[in-house]
């Protein structure tokens, strides 16, 4: 057939696709038939060659297993479809139609595909999706934006996608590059297949799986597995993912990635969905992870913000802000507690260091007496009260083991060269007053200085 005054017609870029089928169902070559000219010079433009009738399509597209499954769709089963999606890796959206037209070639179906390329997303087009997308999109915007907890949200709008998918299961995952580690925020599942990722060395090795995604996707806004053919298109991209998901019977699956200004903060997929409604699944999903991923954005910077609130960045102790908050919110709860077990350890000798070595090796010196601390109070609070001083808060230990750590922080600190702490403490069982514990170890500690500077005079300017 000849295309050409059609496509003339049209004012945007446009062009004829054709898509060769087989008798198992399968699809083969898919060609670009001809273009406009405004499609040609567009082409040429940015490909730097000229364009050429009859041509693979990815000579002039991306080559993308979304775009093929539109593409048959329409040229083969006579679908019209109309999508928007975000060209990330090229900070371009996309607005495409795709028309079934008549065939005249056995085994060749063919479509007219028109298209729109702007820099930024239009909100009015973004929003013109279907009543019963849009209502689906709604209910997860009110989810997130109702309530104050993020994580119940995320867990909730992960079980709404499960649903819409009709998916054996759905998950939404972050990934933390400089753990290398990945979390489980939202995971939805059917009966009696629990959730998984929950022991950290499974989270770092599916953390190595997880950051070759990216590559896999290729630039593609998604990654849609609906049968044989797809999974052999994903073995020959990623073979060790395609072995996983192999070995847990995934026969199909829908992944998008959650992004923000350009940057990947994780993703959410469904496997074994509902691949007779692919298309209603990708349109749905495709709007709701924009709205996820700035959800996710937000929370990871209020998180974030949270930490720097709260924790000595030098030594990654609990900051002093943190223990005034602690003390305050103790005393307000009156918490049902045992007992409670308080340490104050001031460091000797900073001063000495700062002054003759420099505070880059003072630095290094409060990094050191903070990783001993560590080493006795794994499971306690330890808190960065000031600038040579730390304070340990143990709850419900017995006073056998909170004197048991006493002794072993002395002894630790003895053994570690140029660290020395001056130790007060007071344990305090049922009768519990923190202020009361914080002012006797407070004293006790100042006692334990004086003496600390009769047995060693030429330290006590520190």
């Amino acid at each position: 057939m000849d295309y050409t005054n059609l496509l003339e017609q049209y004012k945007c870029k446009a062009c004829v696709l054709s898509v060769d089928t087989y008798e198992d169902g399968t699809y083969g070559n898919i060609l670009c038939v001809t273009g406009n000219k405004l499609m040609k010079d567009n082409i040429e433009d940015l490909t730097k060659r000229p364009f050429e009738d009859n041509s693979p399509y990815y000579m002039s597209f991306p080559k993308d297993m979304n775009f093929e499954d539109f593409i048959y769709r329409s040229a083969v089963l006579h679908q019209p479809l109309h999508t928007y999606v975000n060209l990330y890796q090229m900070g371009l959206w996309i607005e495409m139609y795709l028309l079934p037209l008549d065939s005249d070639k056995e085994g060749t179906g063919y479509c007219l595909y028109s298209y729109t390329v702007s820099p930024k997303a239009s909100e009015d087009t973004m929003s013109d999706v279907a009543p019963e997308t849009s209502s689906k999109v709604i209910q997860a915007c009110i989810k997130f934006r109702g309530g104050e907890d993020f994580l119940k949200a995320i867990q909730e709008v992960t079980s709404d996608i499960r649903e819409i998918c009709d998916a054996f299961r759905c998950c939404v995952l972050t990934l933390d590059t400089d753990k290398e580690e990945c979390m489980l925020l939202g995971d939805a599942y059917s009966a009696g297949h629990p959730s998984f990722l929950t022991d950290a060395k499974v989270r770092k090795e599916f953390y190595q799986l997880a950051s070759t995604w990216e590559d896999t996707l290729a630039g593609s806004t998604c990654l849609i597995i609906k049968n044989e053919q797809d999974m052999n298109e994903l073995k020959e991209r990623n073979p060790e993912w395609y072995a996983s998901l192999a070995q847990f019977n995934v026969e199909s699956m829908v992944l998008f990635p959650l992004k923000y200004n350009g940057k990947t903060l994780g993703y959410i997929w469904a496997t074994n969905f509902d691949i007779e409604n692919t298309v209603k699944i990708k349109e749905t999903l495709e709007l709701t992870t924009f709205f996820i991923g700035s959800e996710l954005a937000n929370y990871q910077m209020l998180t974030k913000l949270e930490i720097l609130g709260t924790i000595d960045l030098m030594t990654g102790s609990l900051n002093r802000n943190a223990m005034n908050n602690r003390v305050s919110t103790f005393d307000a709860s009156k918490e049902d507690v045992k007992s409670i077990g308080i340490l104050f350890a001031d460091l000797n000798g900073l001063k000495r260091i700062n002054d003759n070595n420099g505070h880059h090796e003072g630095d290094r010196f409060l990094k050191k007496a903070a990783a001993v601390l560590r080493q006795v109070f794994v499971d306690d609070e330890i808190y960065r009260a000031g600038g040579d001083e730390f304070m340990v808060l143990c709850i419900n230990d017995t006073e056998e083991e909170f004197d048991a750590k006493l002794r072993k922080i002395r002894e630790l600190s003895e053994k570690q060269a140029n660290v020395s702490f001056a130790i007060g403490s007071c344990f305090e069982w049922k009768d519990t007053d923190i202020r009361r514990a914080l002012h006797k170890a407070d004293e006790d500690m100042y006692e334990d200085k004086k003496e600390y500077y009769s047995r060693h005079p030429e330290m006590r300017f520190r």
